[in-house]
């Protein structure tokens, strides 16, 4: 077919030209008029019209990028967080105002319509939110790339809390259909899973597969005013036979359409419960069916403008988020060598040119690894690549070292310890140029805890890259009272360097800022007190002390520690009601993973905590405790700019980063948390005393360790603690259920507290009384707070994505012209 020049219409983004936009999508897209349409309609009518807009500049970047013939980025994920996408886009675009003005126009409040749009559900937690940061940060700045990941239809679940408890319940979130997303059923791979291998002269042959195909979806992601864009690539999974019409016509409803449903569990739900033989090999089907269609796609790509694989390293450059999509390695490896023939050697050159690899976690337990009869099974092919990998490396390293057999059984990409397995985080390791951590600690004790042997044999393989957040989203977006304040005093232009804020320093002492910056953050908690009463149907004191804890549910991160503080105020406010206490609003929100027993009973014990204390008629309003169900991105916007304290208490040394931290600070916040991530970072910025430091730092914690930790000692000899971690055990909070939380008990006193929950918590306890007197003095608190704000230039995701796009991928920016 000759290409032709296409006629279109040029789109401006004036009222009146955004009026007839969403008319017209109405009418032809959506196939409604006024009279029919649907709060969904309007939403679904006015994305198509701004997503027109977005087509302009994603054409002009693509076509730029290939005139350019420019060095991508992929940038490969198992989860993408981009949460609600329309105000996003509208504040991309510069034209929120208008489109306000526009949809009021028809008779429709735009404050509504973005109130029903679902976060999209493609992520669970921080891994998630920092690639969708990432994203945004890498268009704003013109790096040429794509995100690529999977297509969930019902995501990991939504989070119902039911008589305290979590239950999973499906979130389809495509149920009204998804606006902004291009289908591409042309763009179509086959992956293939088992089969056997056999051995062709020189050539290996994958046999006898069975296949599922990969279906690609696009997503414009728009830079901040830029005209540069990115995509974000989604994979759906569709079975090669649609239905087996004999079995159909025999009357066999169910099995004529078993094969399909079975190929196209890959894509259905994020993390299944690995709890089953049946959940790990789901596990390991869905990861390897996203980086086989990805590294497909990346291929086709390259060959559209070059003919031979001299340059792709040049022009290619592949970044894995965490462990999940490691297998895109051994699958490049067995392109290039068994389906483009290049030389072993040749692909391995490319393939330790183009990877690098961002390690998220401290704790060994957490590093990835794969059965290797599993693997045999399912990707026999990719298992003979992984030895095949591991031999070589593990020649070069006796001929580099000398043979010490234990080393080599240290760093074998396969355990054989026990129950063999691969070790995906050494894969990574091995075949990547670089490898970075996420904090300036996390990437100190990864070098010198985890991955110390490698370490020392690529000494200069290891970096940081401290993680970032984008301020569009978490402050701009988020905020847009405390964001208007900070425009009328500094200028806009912080959005796009976020170091500008700097200049709120010269203010932290103006009485007329602070009260304009109190007032700004006051507005914030009334819009949460407002939903959280239509939701709990309880009333929050918005001049109370909003105390915040909201990540995902995990022993680590020590929701227990806050709880126990809860119990201790509760018991202290019981004993002494005549005293002045400083009122708190406790908020606890996060999702605990579906097979994760101890954190389910964490958020149960939350909920019975809540009814005891919310209902107790001599507390009143001097402490209430709520959980937030479904902590999503959307839930954050709405929760994080109302806190007052941000609770980052994991245990020292096993929070890799966080950005929970730096979401908070930026919206004028103050931590309370331990030396641990970024936490040690985020000090240093506002300075330690406009931060609430307690406990034991990493190497104190090694030591507390290696000397003996006695925890019951601990619960003896401190009397507060003591009643509370009893009433715990007795069923004071669970009367129906009196030994409901007894793990919890035993856990911390007898079975060695593993993340030294007691022995922080006087450290925690003393520095909850120093937020109380800080937060009395309203004046030294603003203070503190705007210090906070202003101190934030470091953690934005265009800083953090500048300096991978320098020190990792080396990649230019878009030249737009």
């Amino acid at each position: 077919m000759t290409a032709v020049d296409l006629e279109f219409d040029q789109l401006n983004s004036t009222v009146d030209a955004l009026r007839r936009s969403i008319s017209n999508r109405m009418m032809y897209g959506v196939g409604k008029d006024a009279v029919t349409a649907h709060p969904h309609d309007w939403l679904h009518a006015a994305a198509l019209a701004v997503r027109d807009r977005l087509v302009a500049r994603w054409m002009k970047t693509t076509r730029l990028q290939y005139e350019q013939d420019v060095k991508r980025v992929y940038y490969l994920s198992m989860e993408f967080l981009i949460g609600r996408t329309f105000t996003n886009a509208l504040l991309a675009l510069g034209i929120h105002d208008q489109m306000k003005e526009a949809l009021a126009s028809l008779g429709v409040d735009m404050d509504a319509l973005t109130d029903i749009e679902p976060d999209a559900a493609l992520g669970n937690g921080g891994l998630g939110r920092l690639a969708a940061c990432f994203l945004d940060s890498m268009a704003t700045l013109g790096i040429p790339g794509f995100g690529y990941g999977i297509r969930y239809e019902y995501g990991m679940f939504r989070q119902e809390i039911v008589d305290g408890e979590q239950v999973e319940a499906p979130d389809y979130w495509l149920r009204a259909g998804n606006p902004w997303e291009f289908p591409r059923p042309e763009i179509k791979y086959t992956v293939h899973f088992g089969g056997r291998t056999v051995q062709r002269g020189d050539q290996v042959e994958w046999i006898d597969t069975e296949h599922v195909n990969a279906t690609a979806y696009d997503t414009v992601i728009p830079g901040y005013a830029t005209d540069a864009t990115n995509t974000l690539r989604l994979w759906s999974a569709r079975a090669t036979d649609e239905l087996d019409l004999g079995a159909f016509n025999r009357g066999d409803y169910r099995n004529a359409v078993d094969t399909k449903n079975m190929s196209e569990n890959v894509s259905r739900l994020l993390y299944p419960d690995d709890s089953t033989p049946a959940g790990r090999e789901l596990r390991l089907r869905q990861e390897y069916f996203f980086v086989s269609a990805t590294m497909q796609d990346l291929i086709r790509r390259y060959q559209r403008t070059h003919s031979t694989f001299g340059r792709f390293s040049e022009k290619v450059a592949v970044h894995l988020n965490d462990t999940h999509p490691v297998l895109a390695i051994p699958e490049l490896m067995r392109l290039l060598v068994d389906v483009h023939h290049l030389p072993w050697d040749k692909a391995w050159k490319h393939v330790t040119q183009i990877f690098s690899y961002t390690n998220h976690t401290l704790m060994p337990e957490a590093l990835e690894t794969w059965d290797v009869e599993m693997l045999s099974r399912l990707l026999p092919r990719h298992l003979e690549i992984i030895f095949e990998i591991n031999a070589g490396f593990l020649k070069h390293v006796s001929e580099q070292s000398g043979h010490d057999a234990e080393m080599i059984r240290r760093i074998s990409l396969v355990d054989e310890y026990g129950q063999r397995r691969v070790r995906m985080a050494y894969l990574a390791i091995v075949a990547s140029h670089k490898v970075n951590g996420v904090s300036k600690l996390h990437s100190q004790l990864m070098t010198r805890d985890i991955f110390a042997d490698f370490a020392r044999i690529y000494p200069d393989r290891f970096t940081n890259v401290t993680n970032g957040i984008t301020p569009r989203r978490w402050l701009s977006q988020a905020s847009p009272s405390l964001s208007s304040l900070i425009d009328q005093k500094i200028g806009t232009h912080w959005r796009g360097n976020l170091f500008e804020l700097a200049q709120l320093r010269e203010l932290r002492s103006d009485s007329e800022f602070i009260e304009a910056f109190r007032e700004a953050k006051r507005q914030n908690k009334l819009r949460l007190v407002q939903r959280l009463a239509h939701h709990t149907k309880l009333h929050f004191n918005p001049d109370a002390l909003f105390d915040l804890q909201v990540k995902r549910i995990h022993e680590y991160k020590r929701q227990l520690l806050n709880v126990l503080h809860v119990i201790v105020r509760y018991n202290q406010i019981r004993a002494n009601p005549e005293r002045d206490w400083v009122p708190r609003v406790v908020m606890f929100a996060g999702k605990a993973a579906s097979a994760y027993r101890m954190a389910k009973t964490i958020i149960k014990l939350i909920g019975d905590v809540s009814q005891k204390v919310n209902h107790d008629p001599l507390i009143g309003d001097r402490l209430k405790v709520v959980f937030v169900p479904n902590y999503g991105v959307s839930v954050a916007e709405l929760i994080i700019p109302a806190a007052d304290l941000s609770e980052q208490i994991s245990m020292a040394g096993t929070e890799a980063s966080g950005t929970g931290n730096m979401k908070l600070a930026l919206n004028g916040a103050l931590t309370i948390g331990t030396m641990d991530g970024a936490n040690i970072e985020i000090c240093d910025a506002v300075g330690r005393e406009n931060i609430f430091i307690f406990g034991h730092t990493a190497d104190e914690v090694d030591d507390l360790r290696a000397s003996g930790y006695r925890p019951r000692e601990v619960y003896e000899q401190n009397a507060e603690l003591r009643m509370a971690l009893d009433q715990i055990r007795g069923g004071y909070f669970s009367p129906d259920d009196p030994l409901r939380f007894s793990d919890i008990f035993h856990t911390l006193v007898d079975w060695g507290d593993h993340y030294m929950v007691l022995a922080d918590f006087a450290a925690f306890a003393k520095a909850q009384n120093e937020v109380d007197a800080r937060f009395v003095d309203k004046r030294a608190w603003t203070e503190s707070a705007i210090e906070n704000v202003a101190g934030m230039g470091q953690f934005s995701s265009d800083r953090t994505i500048a300096e991978y796009a320098r020190e990792i991928w080396r990649v230019n920016p878009l030249s737009l012209g």
